[in-house]
């Protein structure tokens, strides 16, 4: 069977509008209950911008921080409860295990920025960006520094 190549553009267009539904807003368009959870979690941050997306027919919320000179993005649903932290690591201040299991992942490329990735109060993975000649691409493991079954 053949798929026009219509078909296949359409259809790539149709999963890049699901992706592409990311949109910066200002504070003032968080919903309370989001905005009480933004002032419990960024004290003592410095706020970079808020952006609310669509995922999985499901509406969040994130706050970019920065806080004692690292990232922190924090992901918030629209009932305010907390779905996600990505905290920006050192690579020295991690695990042996983990050090070792990004490092492997990486290859020969050299590990750029390392966040820790955590969900519902639960430390999921590290995630890596990892530059290879000029590109930059990005790379987990888990919290055992052992590879993943799938991206967090």
């Amino acid at each position: 069977m053949r798929i026009s190549s219509f078909a296949v553009i359409a259809a790539m267009s149709l999963a890049t509008t699901v992706v592409a539904q990311e949109r910066k807003i200002q504070r003032a368009d968080l919903p309370p209950a989001v905005e009480k959870t933004v002032a419990a979690q960024t004290q003592g941050a410095t706020i970079k911008g808020f952006s609310q997306e669509k995922e999985n027919g499901q509406t969040l919320y994130e706050a970019e921080t920065t806080v004692n000179g690292h990232s922190k993005d924090i992901t918030i649903d629209a009932n305010g409860a907390l779905v996600e932290i990505e905290e920006q690591v050192a690579l020295d201040s991690l695990p042996s295990a983990v050090k070792a299991g990004l490092q492997a992942k990486a290859g020969d490329g050299k590990i750029v920025k390392v966040e820790s990735l955590t969900k519902h109060d639960k430390l999921v993975a590290y995630e890596a960006k990892v530059q290879t000649a000029g590109k930059k691409t990005g790379i987990q493991v888990g919290p055992d520094g052992k590879p993943l079954d799938h991206e967090e």
